[in-house]
């Protein structure tokens, strides 16, 4: 989908495309900024110390940005299986509990998606900071907007997990992925800050 068919669909009254799927667009647009800095580095002579350091950013932000652009299908998908679990009957008690089962099937699924958002996000802080120790500082300010694409990507993700929580009824789903979150987000934060150093001249 283009650009502006896709937003078309965002503004739209169908559930999906959500936030979640939002969420995977920025952290895509974070790792494109960082494959621009390294790109347009690795093209200046006077760059050449960090010419493979470059190559390295470029190639790792390409496969960051395929997965969020992956994960936007899957979190569509997910957030679809929710509706659709929420629309099957339940005249009696035995369509109430296939439509239970169902939703919280689903609803697991739509709650592992962002989650898999977040982990994304913590890897692109990390990967805003090795574009950044590339010291080119006519892009600083590019990927300083990586690094707020990519919080903003973090904390969407982290809201569009934490949302499902309220209607899962499993504890042990829940609490594996709340520590998972908060593992993420102590690596997120480390990195997150790390990169902001770099950009400020202080790295």
């Amino acid at each position: 989908m283009e650009l502006e068919g896709y937003l078309d669909a965002l503004a739209s009254a169908e559930p999906t495309p959500g936030g979640g799927s939002a969420a995977t667009l920025v952290g895509a647009l974070a790792a494109a900024l960082c494959a621009m800095v390294a790109r347009i580095t690795l093209g200046a002579p006077k760059h050449a110390a960090v010419a493979a350091d470059a190559a390295a950013v470029a190639t790792e932000a390409d496969r960051l940005r395929r997965r969020f652009e992956a994960l936007r299908f899957r979190d569509e998908a997910a957030y679809g299986a929710v509706v659709a679990a929420q629309a099957l009957p339940r005249a009696d008690g035995a369509q109430r509990a296939v439509r239970r089962a169902a939703l919280q099937r689903a609803l697991v699924e739509a709650a592992d998606a962002p989650l898999e958002g977040a982990r994304l996000a913590t890897e692109t802080f990390a990967l805003a900071a090795r574009a950044a120790e590339l010291h080119n500082a006519n892009l600083m300010s590019d990927v300083d907007c990586a690094v707020r694409f990519a919080r903003a990507a973090f904390d969407a993700s982290v809201a569009n997990v934490e949302v499902n929580h309220r209607y899962l009824t499993d504890p042990q789903t829940i609490g594996r992925q709340r520590a998972e979150l908060a593992a993420l987000g102590d690596a997120a934060r480390t990195n997150e800050r790390r990169a902001a150093a770099l950009v400020a001249g202080d790295g």
